[in-house]
């Protein structure tokens, strides 16, 4: 297997894109759907770890994981050696109508690392807008109830049941009408009047209770609240410590679910399994897609046994559950409890800290937040944003944008401490590069 850890990294030594990425630039533009975002001319032959090599021999320091999904790093042996000796014994046989052992193996896995002390059963399927709109089912049909809170903000994918649960941008929800009706949105509670330790009755609390219960669903009626732990396309806002302990007092005073979105937060990223770890709230069902399987397509609903109750054919998914993809989770659970979880608390902390000197020094940088390797910080407009994360980009860094103008953070669990030095520097660079000099402050 290729490796790059012998090389000087990053490593830019063509225009960008280069000849052979042009080449294939233009056959994208021909051929593939004009729905897909790429943020730069990255055209991505492999990776190792951290660093991302192109087509054209570049070498890159890449702090997007593929959007917070390569968890163990890209192609992390021994993930790659568990997808190579399961794809020899069996790729497919459709875990909705038969068994094999590591769909249970995984589901086993996931039942007991997962919080709270009530047993667990797990739905697989293939990605995390999947698992939002099977959680949506799930919900309604254990409920009986129809109606649906969630959080502006928020961004739970682009599949009607989950586009309608979100509240991000614009450009999700544009000409797609009708979306799924019953569905009720709050703010997002960026910041806690309580100080962060809300006792029952923060803002949040009370724009549901007065805003929703009172106004537009009764809460007899409401099946779930869905919530982020940390908003990821929203800008990589946690929510405030106390105001999820308060949302579960409130869900469980009416007969609502607690259901926690951990896409994007989930699978080590903040140092713990799943974000909701920090609060000490068992959900009523977790959403985990992303980084469970680091690259391969899989995602799972993990719901409290008795809620998980809905009669066989009411559900299901042909490829979720894939034994190829649950075994390369099997491994990525395993690497995660043995090293990168730790890892990714130190080079966190590492992170904000060199984010908070370089707000210091450079004139609008502001707001550094996070927990673990999922951690931004603000620019001062969107505009000002791209041209640094594009400037970062053709000096070798990969990053990519949250929010209205955030830079997010979420390189591979196995980054090392060197690596996020690399990225600072790069990143003052950047920022140096793409602001007037009289911008930056006097240290």
């Amino acid at each position: 297997m290729f490796a790059f850890d012998h090389l000087t990294v990053p490593n830019v030594r063509t225009p960008l894109p280069g000849p052979n990425g042009a080449s294939m630039l233009a056959r994208h533009e021909e051929f593939v759907s004009p729905s897909y975002t790429p943020a730069y001319p990255l055209f991505v032959e492999r990776g190792s770890g951290a660093v991302i090599e192109d087509v054209d021999g570049n070498l890159f320091l890449d702090f997007t994981a593929g959007i917070a999904v390569t968890n163990a790093g890209h192609c992390h042996p021994e993930v790659v050696a568990a997808i190579q000796d399961q794809a020899a014994q069996l790729i497919h046989m459709s875990g909705t109508d038969f068994y094999y052992r590591p769909q249970i193996d995984l589901a086993e896995r996931l039942a007991k690392v997962s919080p709270g002390p009530t047993p667990k059963k797990v739905f697989f399927c293939n990605s995390g807008a999947e698992a939002l709109e099977g959680a949506l089912k799930l919900a309604r049909f254990h409920t009986n109830r129809n109606r649906v809170v969630a959080f502006f903000g928020a961004f739970h994918g682009r599949t009607y049941g989950a586009m309608s649960l979100s509240g991000s941008k614009l450009v999700h929800r544009r000409g797609f009408s009708p979306l799924v009706p019953d569905i009720h949105h709050v703010d997002f509670p960026r910041a806690c009047p309580e100080g962060g330790t809300c006792a029952g009755k923060c803002r949040m609390i009370a724009d549901i209770e007065d805003t929703i219960f009172k106004r537009t669903a009764p809460p007899d009626e409401v099946a779930a609240i869905f919530v982020e732990p940390i908003q990821g396309e929203g800008g990589y806002h946690p929510i405030p410590l106390g105001c999820l302990v308060a949302l579960r007092e409130l869900c469980d005073k009416h007969g609502i679910l607690l259901v926690v979105d951990e896409v994007q937060s989930g699978m080590g990223r903040t140092g713990k399994v799943f974000a909701v770890e920090h609060h000490g709230v068992e959900p009523d069902i977790i959403c985990s897609a992303k980084g469970i399987a680091s690259g391969m397509p899989l995602g799972a609903i993990i719901a409290r046994a008795h809620i998980m109750d809905w009669p066989p054919g009411s559900h299901a998914s042909t490829f979720g559950g894939n034994p190829v993809a649950c075994r390369a989770a099997l491994v990525t659970l395993d690497l995660l409890e043995r090293e990168y979880m730790a890892n990714a608390t130190a080079r966190g902390e590492q992170l904000r800290a060199g984010l908070r000197e370089l707000a210091a020094r450079h004139a609008g940088l502001s707001g550094v937040r996070g927990m673990g390797l999922m951690t931004a910080i603000d620019l001062p407009s969107a505009s000002h944003r791209e041209r640094v994360i594009q400037t970062a980009f053709h000096r070798g860094l990969l990053l990519l944008g949250c929010g209205d103008c955030a830079i997010r953070f979420c390189p591979p669990l196995c980054v090392t401490a060197a690596q996020v030095e690399t990225a600072l520097r790069i990143l003052d660079g950047a920022l140096s590069a793409v602001e007037p000099v009289q911008a930056l402050r006097a240290v």
